[in-house]
């Protein structure tokens, strides 16, 4: 037989002809790049330079050399080392002389990576809960996925129409919405993309996102395909957020207060409404980074501002400052400012985030009081804020109407004291030692936030700015106070301090809700995946098969059980302790083991549990399950492949009135000389393992701690390793 090398030879494709002897006669480039063969495979047999290949192929081959013109098939095979390959073949007899045996054309491909996505994207669909829909406007027919009939929840039997869709979306808005963007797709062929309300068959009002994309021919829609998401959980807790931010902005405007940050590794700075309003400026003219903000600040404090920034930064002290800003106008208006700095685990800053409060009218009339000195006797009772002549010894010799409004007493009452009898405890030390500096002189005058007590006891708030009034000889005669009520403020600020609390602990509860989502399910979509792909081998046997169903239930029960158990950490908050309870640990390591059974038997993996089935602790049933679903993962994750054993032991004793979880292996084991610090670090992996996404013992550390428990590691590498958790006793 006579065959042009060159057509195989620049085939896009991988293809190899093989004689009578199945031994290879010419074959392209891309067959060779596919299976990484040298250039001199001619000649060679076909099995022997290509043993890892499935027996349906191979079965193929003989039956096309014997007679057979076509066989084609596709077939995953499973290598020793657990990795999956998925073949796709076509095989054909060539004869040219009927009289001769046939020539064998082979095409082989490797669809590993697009079975590999498909499976992938299947999942990813489901687990986000994205379902498909077609509506056929030449054929007035409407399909719906089975996740779309899911979300609606009617039966997969149930045959759409346009209108019965429509007819799902909540009256009002959201079929009003719907109905003009179809209408306007059908018309113009334009595309939707919107968030609208549905009511299901069952009565249930949830949030969707449905997507529409027109196909127009010839100006005519004749086809509409998107896509429907059930977005009602992330919609809801959006909602709920958005009412506290309102909340929050409310209070801020309330109070005259704006908010900002500053990401130190971008340098962008943000700010909310209220920051422009207190620099005269439009949100157009600011560039949001750190240049942009110091431009902003007068010119005779801007080394300061610096100064202060930096000491924040590096932690020297806290950033609490008073500073002026210049308007585009000239005007100068007074600001204070306070921040917190935010670090990562190593220490280094990475966010201040603040508030800053216009003083402008307090800094102007203190400044003015220090300047009017010798005026201040006659405006004393003029004066809108509190202010009092003290002598040396402490006692008031004059004050006015406002403080005594301020305070609760009568001037009489009030002269007849003296400002340490109704100072905070906790404030008089420093207003002492501050009134004793500018005795002494080291000092012209001073101002300190403190506490006073009203003649009903009640505390309140003053700003206190003191000057030293001297007689013509330059001794201190009496002292100027200046007293200004910031009760109402405090009060505001309090508030303020209680909104951003309850806003940052929500945001760090869906956070490591999202993280807990994430890390647990994962482990159970693998496990799915791998039951799934026992299903589909053809070569199993009906016990082999029973067995896998088996296990599939188990699991599909296990993950709704998990899932119901994480709705418990929405509800843990600031004060995890109250919301424990006793738990028998030896249920959660059975259902944890139940679940992942499929991956302990893929693997080998000898299990073996001490756990006395009455031993209680005291937990959150949802961070207890992703306990010990982490380590006893990791332990089969992280299990040494040339070893012929790998074995796992679980067992739980008492210690005082604690209870001592251990979870140990004979797996690759950990350096701790090199990675100890790190180990339950966010983002650390410790083995280049692809799976290893580094948050899961970062996870497992915060859970335990959080239901007043600990954990520690005694790990060699090539020996294995020991997670050791102490609980709360149930």
């Amino acid at each position: 037989m006579t065959v042009n090398p060159s057509i195989f030879h620049h085939a896009a494709v991988p293809f190899a002809l093989l004689d009578e002897q199945l031994t290879f006669v010419d074959f392209s480039k891309e067959w060779l790049k596919q299976f990484n063969l040298d250039n001199d495979i001619e000649g060679k047999d076909f099995f022997e330079a290509m043993p890892k290949l499935p027996n349906e192929l191979k079965s193929d081959i003989k039956y096309c050399l014997e007679g057979i013109e076509q066989r084609s098939g596709t077939k995953r095979l499973v290598l020793k080392n657990g990795d999956a390959i998925w073949y796709d073949w076509k095989i054909s007899s060539i004869h040219e002389d009927r009289d001769m045996p046939p020539s064998i054309l082979v095409i082989l491909e490797d669809i590993t990576h697009k079975r590999r996505e498909e499976d992938l994207l299947i999942k990813s669909q489901e687990v986000a809960r994205i379902g498909g829909w077609e509506v056929d406007l030449v054929k007035n027919s409407i399909y719906w996925t089975q996740i779309t009939k899911e979300i609606h929840e009617v039966p997969q039997d149930y045959v759409p129409d346009l209108e019965k869709g429509i007819s799902f979306y909540k009256e009002g808005h959201s079929r009003e919405t719907i109905t003009r963007l179809v209408q306007n797709g059908i018309e113009t062929g334009k595309p939707w993309d919107t968030e609208l309300i549905i009511v299901t068959a069952k009565g249930r009002e949830i949030w969707v996102r449905a997507i529409g994309e027109p196909e127009m021919i010839y100006g005519k829609c004749v086809r509409i395909v998107g896509t429907f998401q059930d977005i009602d959980k992330q919609k809801n807790i959006e909602l709920d957020f958005n009412k506290v931010s309102e909340r929050l902005s409310l209070a801020t405007k309330s109070a005259g207060i704006g908010i900002w940050e500053y990401n130190i590794p971008e340098d962008q700075v943000y700010w909310d409404h209220n920051m422009y309003l207190l620099y005269g400026i439009q949100e157009s003219d600011f560039e949001g980074v750190y240049d942009a903000w110091e431009s902003c600040v007068h010119p005779d404090d801007k080394q300061k501002m610096v100064e202060e920034v930096e000491l924040a930064m590096k932690g020297i002290k806290d950033f609490d400052t008073i500073f002026r800003v210049l308007w585009p106008n000239g005007e100068v208006r007074w600001i204070k400012a306070e921040a917190t700095t935010i670090r990562d685990m190593e220490g280094n800053p990475i966010k201040m985030i603040g508030v800053n409060e216009d003083i402008t009218n307090l800094k102007t009339t203190e400044l003015q009081l220090i300047k009017s000195e010798e005026s201040l006797q006659g405006t004393l009772e003029n004066s809108s804020i509190g202010m009092a002549l003290v002598d040396r010894q402490g006692g008031f010799k004059e004050v006015n109407q406002s403080l005594c409004d301020s305070l609760g007493y009568s001037k009489d009452e009030l002269l007849s004291l003296k400002f340490q009898d109704i100072t905070h405890e906790d404030d008089l030390e420093i207003d002492l030692k501050l009134l004793q500096e500018l005795i002494q002189g080291k000092r012209g005058t001073y101002q300190i936030e403190k506490r006073y007590f009203n003649k009903k006891g009640e505390i309140v708030y003053i700003i206190l700015t003191v000057t030293a009034a001297r007689n013509i000889h330059g001794d201190i005669s009496h002292f100027i106070s200046q007293i200004v009520d910031i009760t109402t403020r405090k009060k505001a600020e309090k508030k303020l301090k209680g909104l951003l609390e309850l806003s940052t602990n929500q945001n760090n509860s869906l956070l490591n809700f999202a993280h807990i989502v994430s890390h647990n399910l994962r482990s159970h979509a693998a496990n799915l995946t791998m039951i799934s792909s026992f299903l589909t081998d053809e070569t199993l046997g009906e016990a082999e098969r029973e067995d896998s169903l088996s296990m599939l239930t188990r699991a599909s029960s296990g993950l709704n059980e998990t899932i119901s158990h994480l709705n418990e950490v929405v509800q843990v908050k600031l004060e995890t302790d109250k919301k424990l309870k006793s738990i028998h640990l030896s249920y959660i390591v059975q259902k944890v083991l139940m679940d992942i059974q499929a991956l302990i038997n893929q693997n080998n993996i000898e299990v073996q549990v001490a756990v006395p089935k009455e031993m209680e602790v005291k937990g959150v049933l949802a961070y207890l399950e992703s306990i010990v679903l982490n380590l006893v993962s990791n332990a089969i994750k992280y299990r040494d492949t040339e070893k012929k054993a790998n074995k796992i032991s679980i067992k739980a004793y008492e210690q005082e009135n604690h209870i001592v979880f251990e979870v140990m292996d004979n797996g690759l084991g950990i350096d701790l000389d090199r990675h100890g610090e790190k180990l339950f670090g966010m983002y650390k992996t410790f083995h280049k393992n692809k799976d290893a996404r580094g948050i899961g013992l970062f996870i497992t550390k915060n859970q335990i701690e959080s239901m007043g428990g600990k954990i520690s590691v005694e790990s060699k590498p090539g020996q294995g390793t020991t997670f050791r958790v102490t609980l709360v006793k149930g």
